[in-house]
């Protein structure tokens, strides 16, 4: 395997994930010169001044010129850019600040538990969904904070007009411990066998369809923890089945980055880039960041279907044929026509990835079900807790 041949295979396995590839991708130096806006160079990572993109998309040309060198930046690129000053009014960051902890106390007190994908549940303080929560809560400070004019630049830069924001609060207490190297939507959520299922032209696409980003709540010297990154790693055509193989952790604990971050920075990547959150070092800095992932407005079907109304309906004949000796593929086949497969999107303080990087979807309830013998009650029941637990 080499980078030249990188797109042209249909499948992808652990075989390919050839680390001496991968070094020479991130080990590349990123050249100042391929980034004409931006400020500097730090670790690998192209850091933008925010006010001087704003003058510089001042105009329909420029406003052009700069979100093209973003997404080079983002897809051939480091994969990664700091915009320094990308809040500039404090106040506005502060207020939004004050809902996130007034969440955190309400949700403390409340006792619910939460997941983390990618680190122990309880490590740090979570609010999932945070959009909606703020925006319901304390409208003004959601309005000011959201009416950001460079989250709209990259957002749209990245996946045209029409995106869709969801956040989530993530606050590194002291101690906190880092998360483990991972890619994240859509692929990085599923098991190594799940991902291999997939062609390789939907490990090129699936990076594409959300932007990752991060807003600064507070300064983040690099003792609090800020993000880890390994710059260029997107590139790595198999990376959805390498950031789990254990070279290819222990490379990128010896060489990933850090960058300290100032409130009102943001960070943006792509989703592929191979990045953790860092182990909070310090003796008093809660780190908060508000973590963005922006979705594409295609990632969605033409009709809206009852699935939960089909997967009952079916059950009946499953369980039928079953009996008679179908195949587990034939009975798979058909799970796959009818219940929903996949888990997200839904409400991740009711229905956590507490036990894994994702929580059961409706097809895999329908298949316990079948494989398990229940009866038609427990499965409506089931199926009306999990659509329950995803709602807002």
């Amino acid at each position: 395997m080499s980078p030249i041949t990188a797109g042209t295979r249909t499948w992808l396995t652990e075989a390919d994930c050839d680390l001496d590839v991968f070094r020479s991708l991130v080990e590349q130096r990123t050249d100042l010169a391929d980034h004409p806006s931006a400020e500097r160079i730090e670790h690998n990572v192209p850091l933008y001044d925010s006010t001087r993109l704003r003058g510089l998309a001042a105009t329909p040309e420029g406003r052009r010129d700069v979100q093209s060198e973003l997404v080079r930046a983002l897809l051939d690129g480091p994969g990664i850019v700091v915009l320094k000053g990308a809040f500039p009014d404090e106040a506005v960051v502060d207020r939004a600040s004050d809902a996130f902890r007034a969440l955190i106390e309400e949700e403390r007190a409340s006792g619910a538990g939460r997941g983390d994908h990618f680190a122990k549940p309880g490590a740090n303080d979570r609010v999932w969904n945070a959009l909606d929560k703020v925006a319901v809560r304390a409208p003004e400070a959601f309005a000011d904070y959201y009416a950001n004019d460079i989250l709209e630049l990259i957002s749209e830069a990245w996946l045209g007009p029409a995106y869709q924001v969801t956040s989530q609060v993530n606050v590194v207490n002291p101690g906190g411990a880092a998360q483990s190297v991972h890619r994240d939507y859509h692929l990085g959520f599923l098991s190594q066998e799940q991902a291999a299922a997939y062609p390789a032209h939907v490990h090129r696409l699936s990076p594409v369809l959300t932007l990752q980003g991060a807003v600064a709540h507070c300064d983040m010297p690099v003792e609090s923890g800020p993000t880890l990154y390994l710059p260029h790693s997107q590139r790595f055509e198999p990376g959805y089945l390498a950031w789990r193989l254990p070279q290819f952790v222990e490379y990128f604990d010896a060489h990933h980055v850090q960058l300290p971050l100032e409130k009102g920075d943001a960070v943006f990547f792509n989703p592929a880039l191979f990045h953790a959150a860092g182990h909070n070092r310090s003796a008093d800095i809660r780190r908060m960041a508000n973590l963005l992932q922006v979705s594409s407005a295609f990632g969605r079907a033409m009709e809206t279907v009852d699935r939960e109304a089909m997967a009952n309906a079916l059950f009946p004949v499953l369980v039928s044929r079953k009996a008679e000796g179908v195949s587990e593929d034939w009975l798979r086949r058909v799970i796959a026509a009818t219940a929903e497969g996949y888990p997200f999107p839904t409400n991740l303080d009711l229905d956590p990835p507490v036990d894994g990087l994702a929580p059961p979807s409706q097809a895999d309830t329908l298949w316990r079900a079948v494989a398990e013998d229940w009866d038609s009650g427990r499965l409506r029941h089931e199926l009306q807790a999990a659509a329950k637990r995803r709602e807002s």
